[in-house]
């Protein structure tokens, strides 16, 4: 049987490699053989661009550009914006009423960005409260699947005790979803810190391959090779780890033996890293071209996405208003 499979990604700039091997990669492979619906998600956006909307709204044709390269075919999949399917916000208005406050106070990702986002004012409600809005994405359309890294687990075990306490209080209406563990690559950024826009350090799936080998060209590396005859540790080189990532097995034996017996300059093996990379990202690169010369409109993918979404949801919510006898 086919499974019902739900995820969202946050419109907040262009996409980068991190989001392709760590999300989408795994999309792909889900909406073969089951009922993938994946959506903008952009109430959960306002949460921190609450006062930099026009990055939301710009940001949306781009993402979805970037996720029909990738390989995302919404012939296979309901691709819709969150915020044009009201009934999420219903839902999440009423799941708002029967969620205890310390819930919400415990979320470890909740008081990891109060303690991050120093230069942006978090104290909102609906930043105390994006777990709940989550959930009502996920329960919405019944999702039996939902991926999630190892760290976001804590998230989707919330979404299930608030399904099992909404069945508790009203009747068993809302499946209960369970994780479906993705194994993502730890990719850092080109400064070895975690890949971001905002440090700047993030290779965009947008950008050409002369941007990536500007970005790739003066990538950290072991510090203890200053001169081209010193001798490294592969194993604390940022470029090594992109290497496990991108190359193959004869490339990744080739530079640990030559960056520790110093046989094989930075350059050299960066040079390396960049290619094999390329066979990545190239594919999408062309494909991304193809779609905006071919003038495909996006928001039609997303309106007839968005139809699909409101059966689901407008079905749903018939079912908890009644079981809710409101």
């Amino acid at each position: 049987m086919r499974k019902r499979v739900l995820s969202g990604m946050r419109p907040s700039g262009k996409l980068h490699l991190g989001h392709y091997l760590g999300v989408l990669v795994n999309w792909k492979e889900l909406q073969e053989e089951n009922d993938c619906f994946f959506f903008v998600a952009d109430w959960h956006a306002l949460t921190t661009e609450y006062d930099r909307t026009a990055v939301i709204r710009e940001s949306i044709d781009d993402m979805v550009i970037d996720w029909l390269a990738s390989g995302i075919d919404p012939q296979k999949a309901t691709i819709f914006v969150q915020s044009h399917v009201p009934e999420h916000a219903e839902l999440h208005l009423l799941l708002s009423m029967i969620t205890p406050l310390p819930w919400l106070e415990r979320n470890p990702t909740y008081k990891e960005q109060l303690r991050e986002q120093t230069s942006r004012d978090l104290q909102t409600y609906g930043f105390l409260g994006y777990p709940v809005l989550q959930a009502a994405d996920i329960l919405m359309y019944d999702a039996t699947l939902v991926p999630v890294g190892i760290d976001q687990v804590p998230h989707l075990e919330l979404t299930r005790e608030i399904a099992r306490r909404f069945n508790f209080l009203y009747r068993e209406c809302l499946s209960i979803p369970e994780a479906y563990l993705t194994e993502t690559s730890k990719l850092m950024g080109t400064d070895n810190r975690k890949m971001s826009k905002s440090y700047g350090n993030a290779i965009l799936l947008s950008d050409t391959s002369e941007e990536v080998w500007g970005k790739v060209k003066p990538m950290v590396t072991d510090p203890a090779r200053q001169r081209r005859t010193d001798c490294g540790n592969p194993e604390i080189c940022n470029v090594f780890s992109y290497h496990k990532i991108f190359s193959d097995e004869s490339t990744i034996a080739k530079v640990d033996v030559g960056c520790r017996t110093a046989g094989i300059g930075c350059i050299e093996c960066k040079k390396w890293m960049f290619e094999a990379m390329e066979k990545v990202l190239a594919p999408v690169r062309e494909k991304r071209r193809q779609i905006v010369e071919s003038g495909v409109s996006v928001r039609d993918i997303l309106a007839d996405g968005t139809r699909r979404a409101r059966v689901v949801a407008s079905a749903k919510m018939e079912e908890v208003r009644d079981a809710v006898r409101i």
